[in-house]
């Protein structure tokens, strides 16, 4: 094996740990955290009925609204 190929290998490992996805990780894992903090059931009314349901799939619901709504309206801008 050539010098090049050893250096340029050892290269791409530090291009996989990117500051970006560093930031990915770190919130993945307190998503996981919020996730195994908050499993009691909560009551939610949604205009009229009233659902019970744990409180995270709750706010997964509502991120996930958000995260259409915005990838909507940024796709739309350009």
């Amino acid at each position: 094996m050539s010098p090049d190929k050893s250096t340029s290998s050892r290269k791409s490992g530090r291009e996989w740990l990117t500051p970006g996805r560093i930031v990915v990780a770190v919130l993945a894992v307190l998503g996981l955290v919020f996730i195994f903090e908050n499993t009691r059931q909560v009551k939610i009314r949604l205009i009229i009925p009233e659902v019970t349901m744990p409180l995270w799939l709750a706010m997964l619901a509502v991120a996930i609204i958000g995260g259409i709504c915005g990838a909507y309206f940024s796709r739309r801008k350009k």
